[in-house]
């Protein structure tokens, strides 16, 4: 007789793969819906200071407040999302996001409204992690690329939206109407996903370690404070000098702290740092944080050249940049496929090529080219953004463990808020100083900002050079590259759900 064949598992049920993929859906209309939320205020700063006789650096506080709030949230997602399940965390997420944004609808006074954002974005903060996160554990890596390429469609389509949305509902109504509309979306995203992710994967036990979210307070919300306040002219009862001086230190203190939690591996720590010892994560994270500075330039310029150079109003200028945002987030999904056939390198050069030459151009072009080069040449950074965005990405968080994926993506998320902070600070110091310059040299306002405007450029495409050099150094995820002790299987608290097929 022969031997009996050995048992074979059983099939995964092709429902359970349809259903990961609305599950997904979902999760991405829910980032989409947050996300756009964070640009739709870029047009109301005017309308509001008439409703609440305030001042333009007054006002700048929604802006500076969500964007510190992001800051300090982001990094303890790590610590959370382990925590907590994935239906948990959804619906703490969109249950927070779904609060703030019902704060700001009803906001009698500005501190109130200021409290909305600072609300909404403490949801917003964990739904970008939370999505990545649940990619990386249910998606398989030969599709990996494609998701995240619709992942990348989300998170580009949607701050292109914000400006001529918000500009639209500014010309038809009240602002207010700007968070109510969300309301019911943010509703509707939060029953469908809470009965989608029933029977998530339990959450694992991890202690939380107080000194560990104070240090993260301190130190990232100092340092992107810091920032914002010299790029924005904020002010706040702090100066910038000493909120980075503070939160320089409050870092350090922080990194010795996770060393020290890593060593227990009882769960407490907020951000595991090894991710940082995987060079096949490191150089996708810096080059991220290099390409969203530039990006965030080219978002803050372009606006005052359409603006105060050519004239054009607000909703005409959110137009102008419309398309751009819509090329990037079209192209994502494109790029996915591309990855998962090719890998990151073919991708990421020519990304890295594109954004040199783009924004090189829109440094030697910005004041005399007629407005649709302008745009152009926008749309041909988003475009060369796409091919650098989903690879790196998919890449970086692909060459993680699996008990490192949620760390990564707060990583992540956190080097994006400094990077937009740094950045804003930049161009924006830049931007001042030589159009003060040539003012002092007798040159006209409105063409003195456009000179500095176009260095502002000058030192984008400095640092898209930085982009190209890292893109170099890109390598597709392979096994071995953890760090010693990162590779142990999940713990006996719980463990995440096998890839579907």
């Amino acid at each position: 007789m022969s031997a009996a064949a050995p048992p074979q598992a059983p099939p995964i049920p092709a429902v359970d793969e349809a259903r990961v993929r609305l599950v997904l859906r979902v999760l991405t209309a829910a980032a989409f819906v947050v996300i756009l939320n964070e640009t739709l205020m870029l047009n109301a700063l005017p309308p509001l200071m008439d409703a609440f006789d305030i001042t333009a650096s007054t006002g700048q506080w929604l802006t500076t407040g969500f964007m510190l709030t992001m800051a300090i949230v982001i990094p303890m997602t790590g610590w959370l999302l382990q925590r907590l399940s994935l239906r948990a965390a959804f619906l703490l997420a969109m249950s927070v996001f779904l609060t703030g944004t019902a704060i700001a609808t009803i906001a009698p006074t500005f501190e109130v409204l200021l409290l909305g954002r600072v609300v909404q974005a403490s949801g917003t903060a964990v739904m970008m992690p939370l999505l990545m996160t649940t990619i990386m554990t249910l998606v398989p890596k030969e599709r990996r690329g494609r998701v995240m390429g619709n992942l990348t469609l989300a998170i580009s389509v949607a701050p292109a939206m914000g400006p001529p949305v918000s500009g639209l509902i500014l010309e038809l109504g009240s602002w207010r109407w700007i968070f109510g509309l969300v309301l019911p979306i943010a509703v509707l995203m939060l029953v469908a996903g809470g009965r989608l992710l029933r029977g998530a994967e339990p959450g694992r036990s991890a202690r939380l370690d107080v000194l560990s979210a104070l240090l993260t307070a301190l130190g990232f919300g100092g340092l992107v404070y810091g920032l914002s306040a010299f790029g924005e002219g904020a002010a706040g009862p702090v100066g910038p000098g000493w909120a980075l001086g503070v939160g320089i230190a409050s870092l350090a203190l922080f990194v010795w702290r996770q060393l020290v939690l890593q060593r227990r591996e009882d769960g407490s720590v907020f951000l595991d740092l090894r991710t940082l010892k995987v060079t096949r994560y490191l150089v996708p994270f810096a080059l991220m944080c290099l390409a969203f500075m530039a990006l965030i330039g080219a978002m803050l310029l372009l606006p005052l050249v359409f603006q105060e150079v050519r004239g054009f109003g607000t909703l005409a200028s959110g137009l102008m940049l419309m398309p751009g945002g819509l090329a990037m987030g079209l192209l994502g999904p494109t790029v996915g496929r591309w990855y998962d056939k090719v890998g990151p390198r073919p991708l990421v050069i020519p990304g890295g090529v594109g954004l040199v030459a783009s924004m090189s151009g829109m440094a030697l072009l910005v004041q005399d080219a007629p407005w649709f080069v302008l745009v152009a040449l926008h749309v041909g950074i988003s475009l060369s953004l796409a091919l650098l965005f989903t690879p790196c990405f998919t890449a970086g968080l692909g060459a993680l463990p699996q008990k490192l994926y949620s760390h990564g993506s707060a990583l992540l998320g956190t080097g994006q808020q400094v990077a937009a902070a740094a950045g804003t600070a930049l161009v924006v110091t830049v931007m001042e100083t030589r159009a003060l310059q040539l003012m002092d040299e007798g040159v006209a306002e409105t063409s003195a900002t456009a000179g500095g405007v176009a260095t502002g450029m000058l030192v984008g495409t400095g640092i898209a050079v930085g982009v190209l050099l890292l893109a170099l150094g890109v390598r597709a995820p392979k096994d071995g590259d953890a760090p010693e002790g990162a590779l142990e299987p999940q713990d006996k608290h719980g463990a995440y759900p096998e890839p579907v097929a």
